[in-house]
């Protein structure tokens, strides 16, 4: 029987690491510096550029369900659960596309994120059953934010299983009018999405590190005026036929707090969270006049 020397191979790199530090006070203090940096630049400075009033939070710690690592991309930012193979949410900001942007070539396959613990690999869907759904879309990435932002937006870490009829329909006719539409309309537009989980726990036939979400969700949320703003929140089933008009699946934000176990903008004063995140009135986003309009593809 072949042996495992994994375990064997780890405990010796970790004790080599302690004694390398032990015997070089110097170099530990070196590096415990420049992390602390590295953390504070992420936390302070990097971060908050990404993010609309806060970094989304776990609503009770002791939920790990809702445990997140917050991973920094070109154009977006999202936290990742490598218990569940997921992106729990996605975080970007969109704005009109100018005229002379770029049409970049979509990429062919999906790449695996260094960041990931779990190592999920465009394979990991084959013959799953479910497609590589996009949380920070390429089509906005791509024409926004550039190669890079496209490249990003093909990591793992930006993917989450959904259907067919979800990902290729619905969800598309929404990604075509948070761009074509949401953007024009306000000039910039944050928007939240991610998945959303039942209490049963069903995974990929195809790969176990990846659990399949019920339902997804999007948050939009743009200021008419100084001091003034607006949201729009979906929450939409992994079964749907694609053909629903989009208003059919509105919500409120306090519903989908409910739902993933975050908190969203949690930098916001009370009043103005509570007062945004109640709120369900689509006619500041004439989401009437759009709510049939088909998909960009």
């Amino acid at each position: 029987m072949r042996r495992n020397t994994r375990s064997p191979q780890a405990l010796r790199l970790i004790v080599a690491i302690i004694r390398l530090f032990w015997q070089n006070p110097s170099l530990f203090m070196l590096t415990f510096i420049c992390a602390g940096g590295w953390y504070a630049y992420e936390y302070s400075i990097a971060r908050p550029t990404q993010v609309f009033q806060g970094v989304p939070e776990t609503r009770d710690w002791r939920d790990f369900d809702s445990w997140f690592r917050v991973l920094r991309n070109h154009g977006f930012i999202l936290g990742y659960s490598d218990l569940r193979g997921n992106p729990l949410w996605v975080m970007y900001s969109l704005h009109p596309i100018e005229s002379n942007a770029q049409e970049l070539k979509r990429p062919s396959r999906f790449s695996p994120d260094w960041r990931g613990l779990n190592r999920v690999s465009h394979d990991s869907y084959t013959r799953s059953g479910y497609d590589r759904g996009h949380m920070a879309p390429n089509h906005a990435m791509s024409r926004l934010y550039g190669a890079q932002a496209q490249a990003d937006s093909f990591l793992m870490t930006n993917i989450t299983p959904q259907k067919a009829n979800l990902n290729q329909k619905w969800w598309q006719r929404l990604e075509s009018a948070e761009i074509d539409r949401f953007a024009k309309q306000y000039g910039q537009v944050w928007v939240v999405t991610g998945p959303v989980f039942d209490d049963r726990v069903e995974r990929l036939k195809s790969s176990w590190i990846v659990e399949i979400p019920d339902a997804f969700y999007k948050i939009y949320v743009a200021q008419i005026q100084p001091g003034k703003l607006v949201s729009l929140a979906f929450l939409v089933p992994q079964t749907v036929n694609g053909k629903e008009p989009l208003d059919q699946y509105v919500t409120n934000i306090d519903n989908i707090e409910a739902k993933t176990g975050l908190d969203f903008f949690p930098n916001l004063d009370d009043k103005t969270e509570a007062a945004l995140e109640s709120g369900m009135d689509t006619r500041a986003w004439h989401l009437q006049e759009i709510a049939k309009l088909p998909g960009r593809y």
